[in-house]
């Protein structure tokens, strides 16, 4: 039988602290990875996340960062370099939640920006830092988390399209300029998903009328489908896989050939 064994491996999570964000700091633990917590301003919460972690065996550390600003992210990882070395698996999972979703007439500017910051720049300044060490270690995984919404681009989506879009392309580009150093850069893009929010809420309610009778699958894929793409694509099982967009969403998009 083939098991994803992540041992050895050190990965760095943005945006741990959220719902998915501790689904997958979780998974990589579970399949022998240590683990870098990244948070923004839940200090506690990513503590405790680290604590569960080293329950399991592991090694794990939590790191404050803003994932949207240059200066913040060269200091986070110069932080981990000194505390737990080089991590050679990154998932960037932060992203600015914005309300309301509003037509594009209507949409302000500051929630174009922040999307274009945290979707589009979080991966450059990542990349920019952590993927010099995997160069030299010739051996990385660089994983962004994308959505379903990119390919559906539908009404009042356009900010957060408009950034996970740019997120897309951007990463499709490193996957060209990286692999020669066994470097392999690819997306998740999660459909709506069930979550510990739902969860607390029973599943009973579906997040929009008929949305899970839409489905190909008639069921909504749980967070757990979402970190189990991501350590795939994290381990040797998929190292011939990149520049990859891979929805996890119960079919409700399929990217044509």
């Amino acid at each position: 039988m083939i098991g994803i064994d992540l041992s050895g491996h050190l990965a760095l999570v943005t945006g741990a602290t959220g719902d998915l964000g501790r689904k997958l700091v979780m998974t990589l633990a579970q399949c022998g990875a240590d683990v870098v917590v990244h948070y923004h301003q839940n200090q506690a919460k990513a503590q405790q996340l680290v604590e569960q972690t080293t329950s399991l065996g592991r090694k794990a550390i939590a790191v404050q960062a803003d994932i949207s600003d240059q200066i913040s992210i060269q200091a986070m990882q110069q932080q981990v370099a000194e505390l737990s070395g080089d991590p050679d698996i990154v998932v960037t999972n932060a992203v600015t939640q914005y309300e309301p979703h509003t037509p594009v007439l209507d949409q302000s500017l500051a929630d174009y920006e922040s999307q274009f910051k945290t979707c589009v720049l979080q991966n450059v300044l990542m990349a920019q830092a952590f993927v010099p060490a995997m160069q030299t270690r010739r051996w990385g995984r660089f994983i962004g988390m994308n959505t379903e919404c990119t390919m559906q681009c539908d009404p009042t989506q356009s900010a957060y399209v408009s950034g996970k879009g740019g997120m897309d392309r951007l990463l499709r580009v490193l996957a060209k300029e990286v692999g020669p150093h066994n470097i392999t850069v690819n997306q998740v893009a999660p459909g709506w998903t069930i979550s510990d929010r739902y969860r607390k809420e029973g599943n009973a309610k579906d997040p929009a009328p008929g949305y899970t009778e839409s489905l190909p699958l008639k069921r909504r894929a749980e967070d757990q489908d979402i970190a189990n793409a991501a350590v795939f694509l994290a381990s040797d099982l998929a190292k011939s896989i990149t520049g990859v967009y891979l929805p996890v969403c119960s079919g409700n998009v399929m990217p044509g050939v």
